[in-house]
C-alpha cells in the first residue's frame, strides 16, 4: 500500500513520464516515515508520511495540543509553516516538490520533497572535522539569521506566525513544568533516578528561580543536531526534520547543539547567551534526553541498543548536575 501510495505522488512530484523504480527507506526517523523515491531515470527526491503506522512514539495526552511548544511535530501544516519561516530567512531547507493534505495518495499527510543526498554533518564531522569547518561556519550564520528574527510571544512557528499563543507565560515555566515531567517519567523507569528525585527537583526549582522573564523570542528548531543537518551538492548545510521549529529562548537551541557537538560546538558560540537560562535548560534538556528515550523504548523502534545508550549517557550527566 505504501509503495502504491508513493509510486502516486512521485508521478505528481517528478512527472515528466517518469516512473517509480524504487522506494527505498530512510533511517533515522521517529515520528513519521521517510522514503527516498527514485525514478526510472535516477531521478530521486523524497517522501515524508506523516501516518500514525509510522509514528514510533507511545501515544501520551497532549500530543495534539498545538499550544504546547514542545508538542510532537506530526502534522504537514508545521512542516509547511517552519520551511516558509525558515526560507524566508535564508535557511536552507530541501525544497518541496509537492504536498498533499486532502488524501489524494491516502489518508495520512504527505509530502514530498528534494533529495538532498549529502553526507550529514555527523558523518562529516566523525570523517574529517577540518573539512566540516566551513559547514559548521555557514550553519553559524543561519543560526544568527533565526535568532535575530523576533517575536513577542512564544510557541510553535505555524501557531505564533498565525496569531496564535501557547500555554504559560515565559520560556522557563514552560521548560520547567517539562522537565519536572521528565524527572517523573524517568523516575518511574530507573530507580537511580527515582533515588535521586527530590534533589533533582530542587536544583530545577532553585535553576529555575535564578531565571528573569523576558518579552521577545528567536526561531529555533528544536533539534538541531548534526544528524539534523545534511551537506547539499554545494557543501551547504540543509536543515531537516524542521517541524518542531518554534519561537524560544535561543538558549535552548545551543545548550542542545553544545550536548550534540560536544567540541565541535565551539566555532557556534555567540556573546549575550542568559548564563542562568543556559544552566536550567542543560538539566532540563539532561532529562528530556533520558525520559524521552526510555519512552521510546516502550514501543517498537528499531534501533534499541543506541537509544538505550542515549538514555544512559544523559542520564549520568543528569545525576552529575544534579550533585553540582
Amino acid at each position: 500500500m505504501t509503495r502504491e501510495r508513493l509510486a502516486g505522488a512521485a508521478r505528481a512530484a517528478l512527472g515528466g513520464g517518469r516512473r517509480l523504480a524504487a522506494v527505498e527507506r530512510v533511517t533515522g526517523g521517529s515520528k513519521k516515515g521517510v522514503y527516498r523515491l527514485v525514478m526510472d531515470d535516477a531521478t530521486t527526491a523524497v517522501a515524508y508520511l506523516w501516518d500514525d503506522a509510522e509514528n514510533h512514539w507511545p501515544a501520551a495526552e497532549g500530543d495534539e495540543d498545538l499550544a504546547d511548544p514542545f508538542s510532537p511535530g506530526l502534522w504537514l501544516d508545521l512542516f509547511e509553516a517552519a520551511h516558509a519561516r525558515l526560507a524566508a530567512l535564508g535557511v536552507r531547507v530541501p525544497a518541496i516538490r509537492m504536498v498533499d493534505r486532502d488524501g489524494a495518495y491516502g489518508p495520512a499527510d504527505l509530502a514530498v520533497v528534494e533529495d538532498v543526498r549529502g553526507e550529514s554533518l555527523e558523518q562529516l564531522l566523525s570523517r574529517d572535522p577540518q573539512a566540516a569547518a566551513p559547514v559548521v561556519a555557514r550553519l553559524g550564520e543561519a543560526l544568527e539569521a533565526m535568532r535575530g528574527h523576533r517575536a513577542p510571544t512564544y510557541g510553535k512557528v505555524a501557531v505564533v506566525d498565525d496569531g496564535g499563543a501557547s500555554h504559560g507565560t515565559f520560556c522557563e515555566g514552560v521548560v520547567l513544568d517539562r522537565a519536572l515531567r521528565d524527572l517523573a517519567e524517568a523516575a518511574s523507569r530507573d530507580p537511580r533516578i527515582a533515588a535521586a528525585r527530590e534533589r533533582l527537583e530542587d536544583r530545577l526549582l532553585a535553576l529555575a528561580a535564578t531565571v528573569r522573564p523576558r518579552a521577545e523570542y528567536g526561531v529555533v528548531h528544536g533539534e538541531l543536531g548534526p544528524d539534523h543537518v545534511r551537506m547539499d551538492a554545494h557543501g551547504s548545510p540543509v536543515v531537516i526534520d524542521i517541524e518542531g521549529a518554534m519561537y524560544f529562548d535561543v538558549e535552548w537551541e545551543h545548550v542542545f547543539l553544545r550536548i550534540r557537538l560536544h567540541d565541535a560546538y565551539r566555532p557556534l558560540r555567540v556573546d549575550g547567551l542568559d548564563e542562568d537560562r543556559l544552566a536550567l535548560y542543560t538539566l532540563a534538556q539532561r532529562l528530556s534526553l533520558t525520559a524521552g528515550p526510555l519512552r521510546l523504548l516502550d514501543g517498537d523502534f528499531p534501533d534499541r541498543a543506541a537509544m538505550a545508550g542515549i538514555a544512559e549517557y544523559n542520564l549520568r550527566r543528569a545525576l552529575d548536575l544534579a550533585r553540582g
